[in-house]
């Protein structure tokens, strides 16, 4: 720490950042523009210039650019001055010359960091009286608006895209007063972070074109802390809302996740939430094979039928949906009868990882932690694809090395412009090994393509290289064994090792393999950290796992054979998982299937009774990611407020309301609190969970936490088109929030929940810098969330059988996955607002096979699978291995089940 002096008055501050960063930690306003905690400082636009005085009896001063100068012990600065006030005034002015006067129509008008730092310096009246320059705008796909003729040149864009993100199709040209940032034509962005643009400019350059359809100013909408359902990771987003409708997602910072930045599926991959076309209304399918639209007593009525007409009923739960939703299905049908949904192998990849992390001998480290590893080994995962915070969080790993040669010549780490340079020749070591290429190889060390079964060997090679109690491969070819000599060689000289894998390949051997590499790392080697994560397809898959149940192929086997008589399916869609020739079998008799669900999924058509469910951000409930940190989402409205007609509940609610009438209770079930303390008693594991604040009756110095920003206007007037007598707005019975603008909206050590990102003078994202008790670290409040695998029990076991005896090739085709970012996850397909993002479907073969084949790039090849015909455009890879053939698992037509099948038959199918 040290003792500055700004303005008379004495501040302890630390001493690792620069002067902007003390100054705004301590809580003194200093405007800024290129500065920013994540990109460090590069004093372009002049804008944080403060007076730095010698001693207490200089009286001149002389302007200095606090962003570009270290924290000294003693510095006396003032940020008053009158010199320094009159040059930040300057600067902005000579800023603002060229911008347009668009306040008023620019969608990032409220929001905005250009204002903020525009009233911050009370500049006014501008003096330009000429012509503006003026910029063609570009067309960057259907996520992003471009409007040049705003920006400021204060670089941040290109810093975070080129140097951070490791974009290449975006840069800076021009020169002097002509300065363009965009790309060399225009086309969809193709990074998969390029959403962050639009928090990371200061002004409206880069705009959110899903906003633009039905905007809404961010002091209309009504907000409240949510978390990514799309993949693993638990990133923290702030969800706005206005007329019933999703209008934004934005990012809600965590130090130790997401921080700063989502990838553009989290940002953008919420439409399906909006459809018009959702269930809306509980429906059965009467004797007369008839559709009847029913009330909730009705609907509960026959749900409690169905119950006393079937002996035995299994509930299949659902890895998308919350821990409180699949306890309540669980509940009703028995834990016997329980499914969590997965497939055979899925579940195998998932119990293995559970294992591992309840004895937790080595450390699962968070997204922000993955950044400090200095050798990384990703086995069998395309992290881009799958969860791409972590591929950025990996690419920033590979850098650090620069920052750490910066900082031995006494250079500070946010003095960026040398570790820019540095990173292109030193950097630390990626090695990865999947089926075919991806987006991190330019970053990487060495790759290895291979099978899933070779990657094993590998695996279990560098393992015995670590600790030679361990199997030895001995199918391995001279050059692999070099290099699993080298790779191991290479993981215990380092200081922080991190092994990386996860169930995306449906392998749980790679996942075994990567457990005995670390655990042979941290028995034999000492002081040496090492971490092990371990992704998981969907975002509560560990949570569900937790809680047990069969496989969804064990469901088909006891329906077939008669073991079981109905299903009750809750937020799952069985043409996911099974083919469609299963699936249609399966739903020949309707009348023994009930679905829960919030989307029009085939299984909820062709339901006997169908009950329509809240969405994640109609909703409360609690999530576990894959560190397995618990996470509370919260509501963000309340859909009978916009329409009383519809008939919308919590899953868990629907299956407590038919469980309570089944056993002439009462209903005991009234709010969160209660299923949380029901399933806490049940599983031990979970206990921690109640301690996430949660209760509607926790307040801050009386109050409840507003959802909107205090100058939410025509707020009395949301449901005039329906009817003129506003109703008082409802009461959140789940949470801590009130649906309305009164309330407490101020940082506060108590809040660890926060809906959005609002203080006097901060209007843009830029306000999180008030939440954090140092700016760029942690919150006043801490991180939200709670481990519930700390401290447990440590135990040291390796797997000794994961090596594959003998590799053949196979004359038959092999399937494997492929992923892309859209499409892949089951809800984003249902969603029109994101269709140029989701790549037609393909196969993907090796170049060798589509020689042998006599196929071209034009080529659309033919094949059966699972009592389906198929007919797609081919792809050819580099580096895949011959008879392997690539499917987008999980789209539609591309159920889960197809992992690991084998095609007979393959060939090019002529029109």
């Amino acid at each position: 720490m040290a003792k500055i002096y700004i303005d008379h008055k004495i501040y302890n501050v630390n001493k690792s950042g620069n002067l902007l960063q003390a100054c705004l930690s301590v809580g003194i306003n200093v405007p800024y523009f290129c500065w920013h905690p994540l990109l460090g400082s590069l004093g372009a636009c002049r804008q944080c210039a403060v007076t730095q005085y010698d001693s207490l009896e200089d009286r001149k001063g002389r302007l200095i650019m606090s962003c570009m100068t270290p924290v000294t012990d003693g510095a006396i600065i003032s940020v008053k001055s009158a010199e320094s006030e009159i040059f930040r005034s300057t600067i902005i002015e000579l800023l603002l010359t060229n911008h347009p006067h668009d306040c008023p129509v620019c969608e990032e008008g409220g929001h905005c960091h250009l204002q903020d730092m525009t009233v911050m310096t009370k500049h006014s009246m501008r003096n330009y009286r000429f012509k503006k320059r003026t910029h063609k705008n570009q067309y960057l796909g259907s996520f992003i608006k471009h409007e040049m003729n705003r920006c400021i040149a204060c670089y941040r864009c290109v810093r975070y895209y080129n140097d951070y993100a490791d974009g290449v199709d975006f840069g800076v040209y021009g020169a002097n007063n002509n300065i363009y940032f965009g790309r060399v034509e225009d086309g969809k962005l193709e990074s998969e972070h390029s959403g962050n643009l639009i928090e990371l400019c200061p002004t409206g350059v880069f705009t959110d074109k899903i906003h633009s359809k039905k905007y809404s100013r961010k002091w209309d909408m009504q907000y409240a802390p949510g978390i990514c359902h799309n993949c693993s990771i638990g990133c923290n987003i702030s969800i706005g809302e206005r007329y019933g409708e999703i209008r934004r997602i934005e990012n809600r910072y965590h130090e130790n996740i997401n921080h700063y930045l989502l990838c553009d599926l989290g940002r953008f991959g919420y439409s399906h939430v909006n459809l018009n076309k959702r269930p809306k209304k509980p429906t059965y399918i009467n004797c007369n094979n008839n559709l009847t639209v029913l009330n909730f007593d009705e609907a509960i009525k026959i749900g409690v039928t169905f119950f006393k007409k079937y002996k035995r009923i299994i509930g299949v739960g659902s890895t998308r949906s919350s821990i409180e939703n699949n306890f309540a299905l669980q509940e009703l049908v028995g834990k016997e009868n329980f499914s969590n949904g997965m497939s055979k192998k899925e579940q195998a990849c998932i119990r293995v990882i559970l294992e591992f992390l309840k004895n937790n001998y080595i450390y699962t480290p968070s997204l922000k932690e993955i950044e400090s590893y200095d050798v990384i080994l990703v086995l069998g995962e395309d992290l881009t694809q799958t969860s791409p915070r972590v591929a950025l969080a990996v690419r920033q790993a590979v850098k650090n090395k620069a920052k750490d040669i910066t900082h031995v010549h006494g250079i500070l780490k946010w003095n960026v412009s040398s570790s820019i340079y540095i990173s292109e020749k030193f950097r630390n070591s990626l090695y990865i090994m999947h089926t075919h290429e991806s987006k991190l190889d330019d970053i990487s060390e060495w790759c290895y393509f291979a099978p899933i079964d070779k990657q094993v060997d590998l695996a279990s090679a560098i393992a015995h290289e670590l600790d030679k109690s361990l199997p030895k491969v001995l199918n391995l070819d001279l050059k692999l064994k070099e290099k699993s000599l080298l790779i191991a060689n290479r993981l215990i000289s380092s200081k922080k090792t991190l092994i990386i894998s996860g169930s995306h390949s449906f392998s749980d051997s790679i996942i075994q393999a990567s457990i005995n590499i670390a655990k042979a790392i941290k028995i034999h080697t000492i002081n040496h950290h090492v971490g092990v994560t371990f992704l998981t397809s969907s975002s509560n898959s560990l949570g569900l796992a937790l809680l047990g149940g069969m496989s969804i192929e064990c469901v088909l086997d006891k329906i077939k054979q008669e073991k079981a008589d109905a299903v009750i399916f809750m937020e799952y869609d069985l043409y996911r998982f099974a083919s469609q020739h299963d699936c249609d079998h399966f739903f020949k008799n309707k009348k023994n299937v009930i679905t829960i669900d919030h989307q029009y999924t085939e299984t909820y058509k062709k339901s006997g009774l169908s009950l329509p469910s809240t969405n994640f951000t109609e909703s409360s409930g609690t999530i576990i990611n894959f560190e397995g940190r618990a996470q509370r989402f919260f509501q963000v409205y309340d859909p009978s407020f916009y329409n009383k007609n519809n008939c919308l509940f919590d899953s868990w609610k629907w299956l407590h309301t038919i469980k309570s009438k089944i056993d002439n209770t009462e209903v005991y079930w009234f709010n969160l609190d209660d299923v949380i303390n029901t399933y806490s008693k049940k599983y031990s594991i979970f206990e921690k969970i109640k301690t996430i604040e949660l209760s509607s009756s926790f307040k801050v110095q009386g109050q409840k936490i507003a959802r909107s920003p205090i100058r939410s206007s025509g707020r009395t007037s949301l449901r005039a088109d329906i009817d003129v007598h506003e109703p008082c707005q409802p009461k959140d019975v789940n949470s801590m929030f009130a649906f309305s603008m009164e309330g407490y909206n101020q940082p506060d050590a108590s809040v660890s929940h926060i809906p959005f990102a609002w203080f006097p003078g901060w209007n843009s994202p830029q306000a999180w810098n008030k939440f954090q008790i140092e700016v760029g670290k942690n919150l006043i409040s801490g991180d939200s969330g709670i481990h519930i695998f700390k401290k447990n029990k440590s135990k040291v076991d390796m797997y000794s059988n994961v090596i594959s005896k003998n590799f053949i090739i196979k004359k038959q085709w092999n399937i494997i996955p492929y992923y892309h970012l859209f499409g892949n996850e089951e809800l984003t397909q249902y969603s029109s607002a994101i269709q140029e993002n989701i790549p037609l479907e393909y196969a993907l073969i090796s170049l060798i096979d589509g020689i042998k084949l006599g196929l071209k790039k034009d080529s659309i090849i033919e094949f059966n699978c699972l009592n389906k015909d198929y007919y797609l455009a081919v792809q050819f890879s580099k580096h895949l291995s011959e008879k392997q053939i690539g499917l987008p698992i999980g789209r539609k037509g591309f159920p889960i089940m197809l992992v690991g099948k084998t095609i007979k038959f393959l060939q090019e199918f002529i029109q």
